[in-house]
This record gives C-alpha cells, sequence and structure tokens, in this order.
C-alpha cells in the first residue's frame, strides 16, 4: 500500500476530454459493523449497476466488485444482478470483515451486465467511534480520467494508481478538507465532523499519474445546482400528481430528493445561524433575526417580543394570557416599501384573544401552521387591527407561526407570510421554523440578559455616583463618567465634590484597581468615607492618612489612588493631598497656560504605612482645575506622558461652557483608541469671591456685643441690598452670638458673611463643643435657640476647626 507521502504535488493535470484530471465522480460506500452497505450513493448505482434497494442491508462482501491491483489482463464478470464475488483483494476483504486498521486503496477491471469493462480505482477507510459505521468505501471509474492513443491508434489506458497523502500537501487544502462532509450520507454533524477528521488524519485520496505526478481526488458526485436541483423537484411533484411516468435522470433524482432538500434546510439554518447573534445589542438582533428569513424562507416576517423583553428587565414569569401585552418590534417583507408600514407599525403593542392562531403558538410554545389563510380566519384576525384593514395584506396566504423561546419561556414569536403564488408552508417548513425559532429565540434571550445586565450595571454605577451641583460657593463644575468596556460596566472610578465651612469646597477624584462589582462595592465604601471625613472638615493629607487607615480595617485586598483638593475662594488658595493618583492640571486664566501641578504622590490607598503631604498652591479667579482617572491618559502600548501632554493640551483649549471644555478634553484623549479602563473627569472653574462680598468681626465676649452685633449685621445687609432678609438673619445672628458668649472661653468671637447665590452667615469661637437639637419644655429658658435656626434658615451646620468649633446658617437671597 502507497500512503503517498511525496511533496511538492503539481496542480491539476488535464485530461485529454478537458476534464480535470483530480475531479471525478466517486461512488460513496458506507459499511456498517455486521459488514451490511449502510449507504449506497447514486453514483454507485452508476459505476456498480445495483439500485440502492437491493444494496442497503446486504453483505458488503458480495456487492463490492473490486480486487487488489489486478495484473494487466485479468478482469473480472458480473452477471446478471449480481454474482458473489470470490476474486476480492486482501486488503478490502480484511477491512470488510473489521480486521484493517490502516487505508487501502487498489485497481480493478470488471465487467458489468449490459455495460462495457469498467477499470475502478478504490480507497478503503477503517472507521472507529460510537457511530454504526465501520467502513468507507471510494470507487471511481478509472476510464474517465485519464486516455491516450498508442501508434496505431488503439486507446491506451495510461497507469493510474490510487493512493493516499496528507491534504495539505495540495493548493487549496482548506476548499479540500471543507468540501469532504459533502460526499457523506446525511448524518449530524458531530458523526460527519469525526469521520471526515478520521479521512483526513489516515490520508486524503489521490491518483498516481507518475512517481512526481499526484493530485487530490476533487469530489464530483453529480448534485445540480440549487436551482437545477429545485427545478428537477418541482418536474417530479407535477409528473407525480398528474400520473405521468418520470423520465429516467429524474426518477435518479428522486432517490435523493429527500436527502438533498433536507441539506438545503440544514444549509439554510447554518447561513442564519451565521448572521443572527453578531452582537449582544437587542435591537440588532432583532433585525437580523428578520432579515435572515426574508426572502429565502418567507416572504413576510413579523417579529413580537413580550414587554418585559423589550424594556430590558428581567426574565418574564409564566405563560402568557389574554392580557399579556406583545411589542411589534420588526417587520421584514418583500412588498413594495411602505405597504405595511401604516397598517402595522413597527413599535405598536397589543394583546391577542384566546381565538387566535397567535395565543395558541404563544401558550403551546409550539409553531402553528396555516396552510391557507381563509376568509373566516382573514376577518378574524383583522378585528385586532381597529380601524385598519389587514385583509388584503394577509389574504390567501401561507402563514406559519414560530415561537421564540428560552429556557422553555416563551419571549415572542414570529408571523411569517408566504406570497398566493408561492407554494405553501409544509410539515418540513414548520420543523425548519422551529428549529430557526430556537435558534433565534437563544439568541434574543443573551441579547436580552446583557441589556438586563447592562441595565442593572449602568443604575448601580449612576447610584454610586454623585449628583454634583454645577455651582458651589466660588466655583462652577462640570463631570464626566465613561464607563470602560462593554463587558464591564461596572468600575471603581469616582468623583465628588463636598461643601466644606468658610465658603470653601472639596474636590475628590479616586479610582480602585480593578473592574466589576467588586471594585465599585469598594468604591462605594471609600467614596462614603471620604464625605464623612471631608464633613469633619479635615485637612487632605489627614482625610488620606484616615483613609487608608480604613482601608486596611476593611480588610480588602483592594488598592485605590485619590486625589483630595480643598478649593477656599475667600483666600484664593487650593490645598491639595495625593495617594497615587495622577497629578491634576491647572490652567492659568491670564495667559491660557496649563501644567500639571507638582505634587507628592505618595502611595495607593490601601498600602499603610506610608505618609500623606499637602501642598498649598495660589489661583486665581477664572482659573481651571482639571482632575481624572488614569483611564482618560492611559492607552495600551504608549507612554502615559503622551496621554498626560495630551490633557495638558486640551485642557487649555478655550471653550463656551465647562461643558464644552470637557467635551474638547474627551474628544482629544478617547479617540486613541485602545481604551479598556472608566474614566472619570472633573473639571472646576476657580471664580474665587470678591472682597466687597465678604464682611467680617471680631466680637468680645460680653453679653453687650449681642446687640452691638445685630446692627452692624443690619447696616452691612443694607449696603448690599438685602433688606428682605434683614430681619431672619438679625434673629439667627442673635442666639448664635448669644451661645458663642455663654460657652466661648478666651479668645473673641468672629463673626463673617459672605454674600453670593446664597447668604451665608458663619460664626466662630474656641469651645469644642458641638451645638446640638434639643426638645425644650414649655418653661425651659434655654434648648429653644437652634430650633430657630432649623426653621428658619435654609440648611445649617457645624464643624470642628483646631480652635474651637464653627457654626454655620444659610439663606435664600434675591439674584442680583
Amino acid at each position: 500500500m502507497d500512503r503517498g507521502t511525496k511533496r511538492g504535488a503539481t496542480p491539476d493535470r488535464v485530461a485529454g476530454n478537458g476534464a480535470a484530471a483530480g475531479r471525478v465522480p466517486l461512488a460513496v460506500v458506507v459499511v456498517d459493523r455486521d459488514g451490511l452497505v449502510s449507504h449506497w450513493s447514486r453514483g454507485a448505482r452508476r459505476l456498480f449497476g445495483a439500485a440502492r434497494e437491493e444494496a442497503v442491508g446486504r453483505s458488503a462482501v458480495d456487492l463490492l466488485p473490486v480486487s487488489g491491483a489486478l495484473p494487466e489482463g485479468d478482469e473480472s464478470t458480473l452477471s446478471g444482478a449480481y454474482d458473489a464475488y470470490d476474486g476480492l483483494g486482501p486488503d478490502l476483504e480484511s477491512s470488510l470483515d473489521g480486521r484493517l486498521s490502516y487505508p487501502a486503496a487498489g485497481r480493478a477491471r470488471l465487467t458489468v451486465a449490459g455495460s462495457d469493462r469498467v477499470d475502478v480505482l478504490w480507497w478503503a477507510y477503517p472507521l472507529v467511534g460510537p457511530g454504526p459505521e465501520r467502513l468507507l468505501v471510494l470507487a471511481a471509474d478509472a476510464g474517465g480520467l485519464r486516455q491516450d492513443d498508442d501508434a496505431d491508434g488503439n486507446v491506451v489506458l495510461e497507469r493510474i494508481a490510487p493512493g493516499f497523502a496528507l491534504h495539505t500537501d495540495f493548493p487549496g487544502a482548506e476548499e479540500l478538507a471543507r468540501r469532504l462532509p459533502e460526499i457523506l450520507p446525511s448524518m449530524s454533524v458531530g458523526d460527519s465532523a469525526r469521520i471526515v477528521a478520521q479521512v483526513l488524519e489516515l490520508g486524503y485520496p489521490i491518483l498516481e499519474f507518475s512517481q512526481n505526478d499526484r493530485v487530490p481526488v476533487t469530489p464530483d458526485w453529480g448534485v445540480p445546482r440549487r436551482a437545477e436541483r429545485k427545478a428537477r423537484r418541482e418536474w417530479a411533484v407535477a409528473a407525480a400528481a398528474s400520473g405521468e411516468p418520470l423520465p429516467e435522470d429524474v426518477e435518479d433524482e428522486g432517490e435523493d430528493l429527500e436527502y438533498v432538500a433536507v441539506r438545503e434546510r440544514l444549509e439554510f439554518l447554518n447561513e442564519v445561524s451565521g448572521r443572527i447573534g453578531t452582537s449582544l445589542d437587542l435591537s440588532r438582533t432583532i433585525v437580523e433575526v428578520s432579515k435572515a428569513v426574508v426572502p429565502r424562507f418567507t416572504d413576510v416576517a413579523g417579529t413580537y417580543l413580550r414587554e418585559q423583553v423589550v424594556a430590558g428587565e428581567g426574565f418574564p414569569d409564566g405563560v402568557p394570557d389574554t392580557t399579556t401585552m406583545w411589542h411589534r418590534v420588526a417587520v421584514e417583507h418583500t412588498d413594495e416599501p411602505g405597504r405595511w408600514d401604516d397598517v402595522v407599525p413597527v413599535g405598536e403593542a397589543m394583546p391577542f384573544p384566546a381565538h387566535t392562531p397567535f395565543f395558541q403558538c404563544m401558550t403551546s410554545g409550539e409553531p402553528v401552521l396555516v396552510p391557507r389563510i381563509s376568509e373566516q380566519m382573514g376577518h378574524m384576525i383583522a378585528a385586532q387591527f381597529e380601524k385598519r384593514d389587514i385583509r388584503p395584506l394577509i389574504s390567501n396566504r401561507s402563514m406559519l407561526i414560530v415561537p421564540l423561546k428560552a429556557r422553555n419561556v416563551v419571549l415572542g414569536f414570529m408571523i411569517l407570510l408566504r406570497h398566493p403564488e408561492r407554494v405553501e408552508f409544509n410539515d418540513m417548513d414548520r420543523v425548519t421554523g422551529a428549529e430557526l425559532a430556537a435558534r433565534a429565540g437563544l439568541v434574543l434571550d443573551n441579547a436580552r440578559m446583557y441589556t438586563y445586565q447592562e441595565s442593572v450595571a449602568e443604575t448601580l454605577q449612576d447610584s454610586m455616583l454623585p449628583h454634583i451641583a454645577p455651582r458651589m460657593a466660588g466655583c462652577d463644575i462640570a463631570t464626566r463618567y465613561l464607563p470602560g468596556t462593554l463587558l464591564g460596566r461596572v468600575g471603581g472610578d469616582w468623583f465628588d465634590s463636598v461643601k466644606l465651612p468658610g465658603s470653601r469646597t472639596a474636590l475628590v477624584v479616586g479610582d480602585v484597581m480593578g473592574h466589576g462589582l467588586n471594585s465599585a462595592a469598594m468604591m462605594g465604601q471609600l467614596r462614603t468615607a471620604v464625605q464623612t471625613m471631608a464633613a469633619l472638615d479635615l485637612p487632605p493629607a489627614q482625610l488620606l492618612r484616615n483613609l487608608d487607615d480604613l482601608a486596611q480595617r476593611l480588610g480588602e485586598h483592594y488598592l485605590a489612588t485619590c486625589l483630595y483638593a480643598v478649593y477656599d475662594p475667600i483666600a484664593s488658595e487650593l490645598e491639595i493631598a495625593n495617594a497615587g493618583h495622577i497629578p491634576p492640571v491647572l490652567v492659568r486664566a491670564e495667559d491660557g497656560r496649563s501644567d500639571l501641578l507638582d505634587l507628592p504622590t505618595g502611595a495607593p490607598i490601601g498600602v499603610g504605612g506610608v505618609p500623606f503631604e499637602s501642598v498649598r498652591v495660589r489661583v486665581a479667579p477664572g482659573d481651571r482645575l482639571v482632575m481624572c482617572t488614569d483611564g482618560l491618559v492611559e492607552v495600551r502600548g504608549e507612554d502615559i506622558g503622551v496621554g498626560l501632554a495630551t490633557l495638558c493640551e486640551s485642557a487649555a483649549h478655550p471653550a463656551a461652557s465647562m461643558d464644552d471644555a470637557c467635551d474638547t478634553i474627551i474628544r482629544a484623549l478617547n479617540t486613541r483608541g485602545g481604551r479598556k479602563d472608566d474614566v472619570a473627569l472633573l473639571m472646576a472653574r476657580l471664580n474665587g469671591i470678591e472682597p466687597e462680598d465678604v464682611a467680617q468681626w471680631r466680637i468680645g465676649l460680653s453679653p453687650v456685643e449681642v446687640g452691638r452685633t445685630r446692627a452692624v449685621v443690619r447696616e452691612q445687609l443694607h449696603v448690599w441690598g438685602l433688606n428682605s432678609v434683614v430681619d431672619t438673619v438679625q434673629l439667627l445672628v442673635s442666639e448664635l452670638i448669644t451661645n458663642a458668649v455663654r460657652h466661648s472661653h478666651s479668645r473673641p468671637i468672629e463673626l463673617r458673611l459672605v454674600r453670593g447665590d446664597t447668604l451665608l452667615v458663619e460664626v466662630a469661637d474656641d469651645d469644642h463643643t458641638l451645638p446640638t437639637l434639643l426638645s425644650a419644655g414649655p418653661l425651659d429658658e434655654s434648648g429653644r435657640g437652634m430650633r430657630v435656626v432649623t426653621t428658619l434658615a435654609r440648611e445649617w451646620g457645624t464643624s470642628r476647626t483646631g480652635s474651637g468649633k464653627t457654626v454655620w446658617f444659610e439663606l435664600t437671597v434675591p439674584r442680583r
């Protein structure tokens, strides 16, 4: 046996009749474990002269008229239907008995009754596996491959030997391997793949014309193209209906009609499977499913989904009923444009009554076939469409309704309609439609689950990110958040702003390393902790120190970077501390210059035992501070310095508004590609507070100072034109100064009024005890002051300072 291990095969040679030497009609025979023929192809009937009905189930030893490579001049004759053949070569005979463990090939000459002498080439492959197939035999007529004439004009068959070789030795190896399953009988995809793999492993069939002239066998089993097969089937059906006898070639074709039809439908389903589910976007998947079946399988396809699926909610529960709302999400058709749009518009939601075939499909979960829509059924269906006559669109059409299911729950259904002149849907179409719907249902469910999970992730992320007011005392703020990859919508990046005493604002940007729910949960804990400690008015370095201690106590193995800045609009100063975060950018309003602030980097939160330092930076009104996470400036394979330089350049670009300025930065940095991380961006325009909008006094500890304080406050409010709030402010200031005089120790009391969008009043003393709300009785002399403040003030609060405490309140004032 020649396994054909030589390399460097030449391309297909050209036979004398113009056909490619390697392209041959093949006879395909499959033998089962009992030695009986289980598959006998049409090519086998033509080559060996036995019909499939005679061959299938008979012993292969009795049927296969091939022997080992015969010497020149030997021949075997078959008479009648078949005589027992005694001249089997040892290789094939042992393979038929199940003893062959390697492929065998040979050449034999035989005579079939009513035919000329036939020169047969054969290849035999032993098969293993769970299926019943044990031997695959391929055979071809050598006479049609190569002919030459000798000097006397007699036909001489050139020496051609069958053999084996690796299919990768030849050009177009992938095409050879891809087409090989097409010669096999109809079987499952898994069994077909298993047999093909064994054939390719044992050796691809080749033809050897000489030692260096070897070509692969390219199957040409004579199955017509799709259009020709369709015409032949229609001819066969018409002839059968009229009782006319079928021509021989059409009768032969009828033997393979079912096989070819099944293969065509499998090809269609495979094609549809490849066209749907290309993304996890629910709306795109819906369109793909509808377009996949029109026009090849149907002329009209309408898709309906349950309300929960369209809304991106959880998995719908229970069996649908007459109250279930179904949303028409897609209509695809081959009619003239616009014909269906007005009558059945996409987006309409409607229930279906119990007596309709649609309700039967959605409740049973099985396809419903209506060969032709009768006039009565047309009226029944049209009754569901108020003031719209749908009967001209559906009358006399064939209809198939298939459920879209996942996990045994109906998510929706498809209504398929064929034109009256087209062949009706049949039982095979019902099976095909059910398989199509099953695949589409799984794809839709995957898209639904992704849409639902994405919605949950976005809701979670939105709930964890603050809704920052665009205006704080002395500054304007704009923010942006961009999720990372589509598979990781939830991340650990955050930003925040916290209102502090003295018209100051804390600005925060942080990034928990990693993605997913764990990072988001850790981010939520750290953000809450920052807000709590910021309300205590801790200095930036001390706040980061406490945050690092908290991360250690939480016991989570997470690291986070954080940038914490406190802006004082009255002092025109920033105090910033950094915990391993990228530095912020400061854009100077005077000359438009932008620079990265030089800050001590510090260690990330969670490292533990590392000190943090604060830096004070002088700012001017109109300066802008840009703080972001590294996801905005980092790109895989690129130095982070490039991103930081781009950040500085884009931050300095003039913009009409804060939102426009943020968008400019995002456009400059988010179009480079390669970004996987989420992004948090916070920009603050530091407007400052003008000195004429601030008034402050130092007040002695004598009770008589309370009356004098009311007088200076009233005078200042008249200067500012805030006459409408004079009485309220006087009353509240009197309460706070009285408490301060009573509880202060030695240092003078400080009173400050700040005019902005609101009126801020602050009273500071050297007592560390914070005031609290008390329940005062009718006869109590104290405990009512802070209740008065709570009732009349827009908001109020307290905070400890290094020398004592500050009590403040705000009032709404008329716009300037």
